[in-house]
């Protein structure tokens, strides 16, 4: 196991999860309150966890696709019923940003909108913070080491809660938790790391080594991914995998762009719970292709990494490879849904950060063209 130190403390490595009670004695936690899905606890991985911390430990598993304000409303209530004093996130991003909301409100007062970012709410996000420990079970999101949770509100706006008290205080990420993930969530989860790692690096934020991070991530991930999905037992492809999600989750801070601008706005559709990863999948072709005057030497040299000479193409087979829908339309979006979308994406924290600027016209041409 690796111990790494950069914005959190990060246990890496096969069979780090075995540090988990000592990162729980280093932050006072004796009564955890464990986040984590149905999904998972039908795997099996859970009682991993459990049999490190006891089988009595109070567990919220009603974690929905894409977390929302209600489901942290029942989280925070068992966590206050059952007199917790610190969080266990044990899953993928959508427990793991929701375990973020119940550490937040488990210490501040009011409403889960008045610490949203875009709303005036990161200054209002203390150290105060509960204490979280997050244990990634695919290879993504990144959430365990990014300052920034995803929820989606009662109206449908998915908003992003932004601090750095919302890193988690450890981040334990052992690969051998993701060896049985099926060739579709590796997918659709490994390109939406992958995305992480192209849009921090064409953000137009001044972060030299955040740049660097992000390139090594996307080298490990394009290269990984393909072996991950055909042979999902192996071992060294996983461990890339889960480097490189970690390394696209170390860049957040420079911000993303419209890829994500848009696939938050659509996420925030109750009625279609569209997983987020298959969404970046589907938008990071032709937001590459907008962009690509605007940082023509970035993606350039991602393109000599890769190995290829236009990367919004690759992407198009890559996705098809992996088995990916090539179109919004064959996730149930319609054309009628274009000016909510476009309005939640010009609002969306990431789009302050596209290497270009973008109107709700551009937002709707480029939804357009992925129908």
């Amino acid at each position: 196991m690796h111990i790494i130190s950069y914005l959190t403390t990060i246990h890496f490595g096969a069979g780090a999860l075995a540090s988990l009670p000592g990162a729980m004695q280093d932050l006072g936690i004796s009564r955890p309150l464990l986040v984590s899905d149905h999904g998972i606890a039908s795997t099996g991985l859970l009682e991993r966890v459990t049999s490190l911390i006891g089988k009595d430990v109070p567990t919220f598993l009603d974690v929905p696709t894409n977390p929302t304000e209600s489901g942290v409303q029942q989280a925070l209530a068992l966590y206050r019923e059952k007199g917790c004093d610190g969080v266990v996130a044990f899953g993928g991003g959508s427990p793991i940003d929701l375990a973020k909301g119940v550490a937040l409100l488990a210490t501040h007062p009011g409403e889960l909108a008045h610490y949203a970012g875009i709303l005036g709410g990161i200054p209002r996000i203390t150290a105060a913070v509960a204490p979280l420990i997050a244990i990634p079970t695919t290879a993504g999101t990144g959430s365990e080491v990014g300052r920034a949770a995803l929820i989606t509100l009662d109206d449908e706006r998915k908003l992003g809660f932004i601090s750095p008290h919302l890193i988690p205080k450890r981040a334990i990420c052992d690969p051998d938790l993701t060896l049985g993930l099926p060739p579709f969530l590796t997918a659709a989860t490994g390109l939406d790391a992958l995305s992480h790692c192209i849009e921090t690096y064409l953000s137009p934020r001044y972060n030299p080594p955040a740049e660097a991070i992000a390139v090594d991530g996307f080298a490990r991930i394009w290269a990984a991914l393909p072996k991950a999905f055909a042979n999902g037992a192996d071992a060294e492809a996983r461990s890339e995998l889960m480097m490189g999600a970690l390394q696209g989750g170390m860049t957040f801070q420079k911000g993303l762009g419209a890829v994500h601008a848009l696939s938050h706005a659509l996420g925030g559709i109750k009625s279609l719970k569209l997983h987020h990863g298959t969404l970046n999948a589907i938008l990071m072709p032709p937001v590459l292709r907008w962009n690509a005057d605007a940082a023509p030497a970035k993606i350039a040299r991602l393109q000599g990494v890769a190995g290829v000479s236009d990367l919004a193409a690759a992407l198009e087979r890559l996705n098809r490879e992996l088995g990916l829908p090539a179109t919004l339309s064959e996730l149930g979006v319609t054309r009628a849904m274009f000016d909510w979308i476009c309005e939640r994406a010009l609002a969306d924290h990431s789009h302050q950060t596209n290497p270009k600027p973008l109107s709700a016209a551009d937002y709707a041409e480029i939804l357009d063209s992925v129908m």
